[in-house]
């Protein structure tokens, strides 16, 4: 499951240079996750780098979007073009 940046956002700006996937951008109002390109940072990290660094809490899991850690370590293979799981 991707991300999704809630309309709680305050536009502070530190959750886009965190996304080691680039899938975080500023919207009209607010910022936005590519859910292409989101993978809950699997592979990168153990947890959501936009997720701890947000000081609204206003980044849960889109349920629009349910992704299982099987698909989100595919998906990351296919952003980076590395190997799967260690």
């Amino acid at each position: 499951m991707s991300l999704i940046i809630t309309d709680e956002c305050i536009n502070c700006d530190v959750c886009e240079p965190e996304c080691p996937n680039e899938a975080i951008t500023q919207g009209e109002e607010i910022y936005e996750i590519d859910p292409n390109k989101c993978t809950e940072c699997v592979g990168h990290y153990d947890t959501p780098q936009c997720v701890e660094v947000c000081p609204v809490d206003c980044i849960p899991k889109d349920p629009a979007n349910q992704e299982s850690e099987d698909v989100l370590w595919i998906k990351y293979e296919k952003l980076t073009g590395n190997p799967g799981r260690p």
